[in-house]
């Protein structure tokens, strides 16, 4: 019998992670990597009490050993040679709003960590999974969640533009080396703020001026359900009051 597909997401917060996870373990089991128990439990909980298949893995995404770890726990629930639908990588971290001659170098590494290194290392975990599994329904699936950054460099953010611009260059990398062996590699600009408990309060004098969660998640769908026919690598996702 051929292994059951998953899906796996890295980074699984209130917003856009929990919302991926919940729209594709509607077809998948989905598993959740995060650093704290306490990040992907009450998912967990959500989606296997709806019916659904989910398993948490702690995990630091920026520590290979970490990263080995958790793909090693994987085969053991799904077998040695799982089939995998679908990766999203979804981390956030490396954020710091100063003035660039008030950087420290710790401030600027965790850049790279949280954006490169992570995605570089989820990268490696995944795709060799991803490249025997493209025979199912749709083509599999690498997306990576980008941001404003990704494409502008703003002032006072030169932490965090650094290393989302390597995250889009690596997407783009990626896309170029195995879009043509049959893995879709795709890069999601989140130009906005997304609308979740912690932004409550912002924006709140116009209407649906935050991105929902829950629309970012049916564009993941879209990206993971296209086929190879008509791949797309970059989609920019922003509210219809935002500047840009």
């Amino acid at each position: 019998m051929s292994p059951t597909p998953f899906a796996i997401i890295a980074g699984v917060g209130p917003g856009t992670g929990a919302s991926v996870a919940r729209k594709f373990a509607a077809s998948y089991p989905v598993v959740l990597l995060a650093r704290s128990p306490s990040s992907y439990e009450p998912l967990v909980s959500e989606i296997v009490s709806g019916g659904g298949k989910a398993v948490g893995v702690s995990t630091d995404v920026t520590n290979a050993q970490s990263v080995t770890d958790a793909f090693a726990s994987i085969g053991k629930e799904f077998g040695p040679e799982p089939k995998l639908a679908a990766a999203v990588f979804n981390l956030s971290g490396g954020f710091a709003r100063k003035p660039f001659l008030e950087l420290t170098q710790k401030e600027f590494d965790a850049g790279y960590e949280f954006n490169g290194k992570a995605a570089f290392l989820f990268s490696q975990a995944v795709l060799p999974l991803m490249l025997r599994s493209t025979d199912l329904t749709y083509p599999p699936s690498l997306i990576f969640t980008g941001a404003t950054a990704s494409v502008k460099g703003s002032a006072m953010f030169s932490s965090f533009a650094h290393g989302k611009w390597g995250v889009r260059a690596l997407a783009q990398s990626l896309a170029r080396e195995f879009g043509p062996q049959g893995v879709h590699v795709a890069h999601v600009i989140i130009d906005g703020v997304i609308d979740i408990p912690r932004t409550k309060g912002w924006l709140n004098d116009k209407e649906d001026a935050k991105i929902s969660p829950e629309a970012i998640a049916d564009a993941y769908w879209h990206l993971h359900s296209q086929p190879r026919t008509s791949f797309a690598f970059e989609m920019d996702l922003r509210p219809y009051i935002e500047k840009w």
